[in-house]
């Protein structure tokens, strides 16, 4: 990843592999995160996500290859630096969220006093607050447990928070809630996190990362990214009915320019994207195509490539 001076890098994965017999899961990554950044690690399914998330952690070991820490001598432990959500967090239901949220402080070598405030604190910044502190966990909605499970990994103020899906068991309230926490706290440590949500990734990133049967597709900066892959893009939709659908399938089959790249329906929308060489070209050929086979227009739109764009291209051609 080359955002970033050399001097502010807080870890550096080097040739990390990982094996789990015959079936080989991460296959020589490397990657650079930096201080104070954001950066979104994106895949499909079995992309090996969830398997390097755990190796940065110190909760599976490499096959081969290394991970190290800014600051830390080869070996060391560097678990006070992390705080960590795992995609399906796991708690004592017994415990309130106040008494939780304590006895991860303590675990991490905060005094009790300390530890008892803290908790305080990430219970009404997560948006949980006193009265759901002193509730067991066995009574929290799974939305409540996700946010118990962000103040845990915020306890000990690491360096480096890393999240697996943090979003995943979040409505859209909840969900938009904890996306403003997440751009708060990136002025304060460095955030990796796993996610399918690609304009979360896209809203809030600096950096993303694209994996793929183990390996790393596209590296960098989000800008940079966007640089690289940027073409323009036309999005037609018409009407969300069976009979407009039929006529855009049809008017798309007739649809042929030099200026046109490719042409594609949206899965489960009344909508066709082209991916197009030259904008004002393509633009007035969809013009007079549509004049000849009116259709019932709901958007016509000019942009470039989005971040979905650039991932779909990328684990496509992969």
């Amino acid at each position: 990843m080359p955002s970033g001076r050399a001097d502010d890098a807080i870890v550096r994965i080097r040739g990390v592999s990982r094996s789990f017999g015959s079936v080989r899961t991460l296959d020589g990554i490397d990657l650079t995160l930096f201080e104070g950044r954001c950066a979104a690690l994106l895949g499909p399914n079995g992309a090996g996500k969830t398997t390097l998330l755990r190796i940065l952690t110190g909760l599976l070991a490499p096959s081969s290859g290394t991970v190290g820490f800014q600051g830390l001598a080869p070996g060391a432990d560097p678990r006070s630096l992390i705080g960590y959500l795992p995609q399906i967090p796991a708690f004592y239901g017994w415990m309130s969220g106040s008494e939780f949220l304590r006895y991860a402080g303590e675990l991490c070598g905060l005094p009790g006093r300390e530890a008892a405030k803290r908790s305080g604190e990430l219970l009404e910044r997560v948006g949980l607050g006193a009265a759901a502190g002193k509730r067991r966990i066995s009574g929290y909605s799974g939305g409540m447990k996700q946010r118990l499970g962000l103040a845990q990994a915020l306890i000990h103020r690491p360096k480096l928070l890393v999240l697996d899906e943090p979003v995943s068991a979040l409505d859209p309230v909840g969900r938009r809630e904890v996306m403003e926490l997440l751009r708060e706290w990136k002025r304060e440590m460095t955030i990796l996190f796993s996610t399918h949500v690609l304009h979360d990734a896209e809203e809030l990133c600096d950096d993303v990362v694209i994996l793929q049967h183990g390996r790393v597709l596209v590296s960098g900066a989000v800008g940079e990214i966007r640089g690289v892959h940027r073409k323009p893009v036309i999005t037609l939709e018409v009407e969300d009915n069976g009979p407009a659908r039929k006529r855009l399938a049809e008017w798309l089959s007739r649809l042929s320019h030099p200026a046109i790249a490719s042409a594609e329906l949206q899965p489960g929308e009344a909508a066709v994207k082209l991916q197009v060489l030259d904008a004002e070209e393509a633009r007035n050929h969809v013009m007079q195509q549509l004049l000849a086979m009116p259709l019932p227009i709901t958007k016509l739109e000019i942009g470039h490539a989005s971040l979905e764009d650039i991932f779909l291209k990328a684990v496509h051609a992969s």
